[in-house]
């Protein structure tokens, strides 16, 4: 029955989940909570995102705080408050804070399994730096898992961090 399934969270709760996140992590609803259609997420964006592509699931992400810069294609559009993008899968884009600090968003893939790659990021932790910055080709391995590629071109995107 589908109250079964009736989640409620009050305010700052979070999920738990396999590994503890980082506070700058809130699963809100995780992929078993909606039976594999998408899981949501609460995230404070810090550092760039570098250009990556989602080969299985659409990525949505709702600006509740700051500026959110999302660069797809050759164009970077700056989001605000209350702005909305859908990123289809298959489309390559970056993301990174804009001006006044790091936003806060709501984050959604579909279906849903994001939150679970950032389980595995963030177990893998150090394993995925060289020379102290994020390496697109180590943290591929885990990507790949999850139907996700960053790309390894330094020309591409912003600097890649963790």
């Amino acid at each position: 029955m589908a109250h079964d399934r009736f989640l409620l969270l009050d305010a700052g709760e979070a999920r738990p989940g396999r590994v503890p996140l980082p506070p700058a992590y809130a699963v809100k609803a995780t992929t078993a909570d909606t039976e594999g259609r998408f899981s949501l997420l609460e995230v404070v964006l810090g550092r760039p995102v570098p250009r990556h592509t989602h080969h299985l699931a659409d990525e949505s992400v709702y600006v509740l705080e700051g500026e959110l810069l999302v660069t797809i294609g050759e164009r970077t559009h700056t989001l605000g408050p209350g702005q909305f993008t859908l990123l289809p899968r298959g489309e390559p884009h970056a993301l990174s804070p804009g001006a006044g600090g790091p936003p806060r968003v709501l984050q959604i893939s579909s279906p849903g399994g994001w939150e679970c790659f950032v389980e595995d990021m963030i177990e893998a932790g150090p394993r995925l730096m060289a020379d102290g910055r994020l390496d697109p080709a180590r943290l591929n391995r885990i990507a790949g898992w999850h139907g996700i590629t960053y790309e390894e071109d330094a020309r591409q995107g912003s600097e890649p961090r963790l």
